[in-house]
């Protein structure tokens, strides 16, 4: 049975400020006080998970029992046709410890060559825990196409080198408010809102 979550303080599982931020945004609507795990200083737990939203649910439950409340984690990549779907649940790392992005966009695009299909995803993998055990999980996507070089600078991660269908700009050229509209992230959370909020 669907849990719902009504109000009250939330644990975002993440140290990316970047993905706070839009899951901050995200959340405005509803009643509910949000701390990430950054805030908290709480270690992150191995991602040995086979798939978005089996690493989500780590992360939440990890959360949601270290602080005895409701927490939320996301666990999102890029997904690339012609690399067979790398770098997906694979993204963080491939920018390495430091998180750098530009590294990673530089191995995508050696790593595709010469080729045409720049057909790529992202994918979203939502978890909302309970301290006892209890987890909803969704999930969402958005296909589009890769472009080199990057372009933009308001967005996160792989968002500079992805356009989505329908659109001529990258994530990180959109407003963040224009990109809340039609992203991966967006996908899923319409599916959790519509589930676990009143």
């Amino acid at each position: 049975m669907v849990r719902f979550l009504n109000g009250g303080r939330l644990i975002v599982a993440s140290h990316n400020a970047g993905k706070v931020k839009e899951i901050r945004d995200l959340l405005t609507p509803f009643n509910v006080c949000i701390s990430s795990a950054a805030d908290l200083s709480l270690p992150e737990p191995e991602e040995n998970g086979d798939c978005f939203i089996a690493n989500a649910k780590i992360k939440a439950l990890a959360a949601a029992k270290s602080t005895n409340l409701p927490a939320l984690a996301d666990d999102s990549g890029l997904g690339v046709e012609a690399l067979d779907g790398a770098p997906g649940i694979y993204s963080a790392r491939w920018a390495g410890p430091k998180k750098d992005f530009a590294a990673a966009m530089a191995r995508i695009e050696k790593e595709l060559g010469h080729t045409d299909n720049l057909s790529a995803q992202f994918v979203c993998a939502l978890a909302l825990a309970w301290p006892d055990g209890h987890c909803e999980s969704f999930e969402g996507r958005v296909t589009g196409a890769l472009t080199f070089p990057a372009r933009g600078t308001k967005g996160f991660g792989y968002d500079p080198i992805f356009i989505p269908d329908g659109h001529h700009v990258t994530f990180a050229e959109m407003e963040p408010s224009a990109k809340h509209t039609i992203s991966h992230r967006a996908d899923a959370f319409r599916q959790l809102v519509s589930a676990c909020f009143k």
